[in-house]
């Protein structure tokens, strides 16, 4: 596990994510869980078929609840849908800006 963190938080210091601090108030400590992959048919001990996820690897999971304590809510309010929708209309591209190839969650 203690690998999986260190490459996580390579990863975030690399794309400029996070940078090191030496001391802070707003350090979160991390989770690593275990990340479920597809579910899978096999047999159990009385050779019934069954159904149990597989698990891939592991996952970072960065705790913000002191941080979101912090944070003065609806700073960047999210669109309504509609709104959004009638911004769009008549639009020949629209593109989805990704920034990191997944989402990072906020907690576990």
């Amino acid at each position: 596990m203690k690998e999986e963190v260190q490459k996580e938080v390579l990863k975030l210091l690399e794309t400029r994510m996070i940078y090191a601090i030496s001391n802070s108030s707003w350090v979160s400590p991390v989770q690593v869980v275990l990340k479920k992959g597809q579910i899978a048919v096999i047999k159990n001990d009385k050779n019934e078929l069954i159904s149990k996820r597989t698990v891939t690897g592991w996952r970072m999971c960065i705790d913000y609840h002191l941080l979101r304590k912090a944070t003065r809510k609806n700073h960047f309010p999210l669109p309504f849908m509609d709104q959004m929708l009638e911004k769009l209309v008549g639009q020949a591209f629209y593109f989805f800006l990704d920034g990191y190839s997944r989402y990072n969650q906020n907690s576990c």
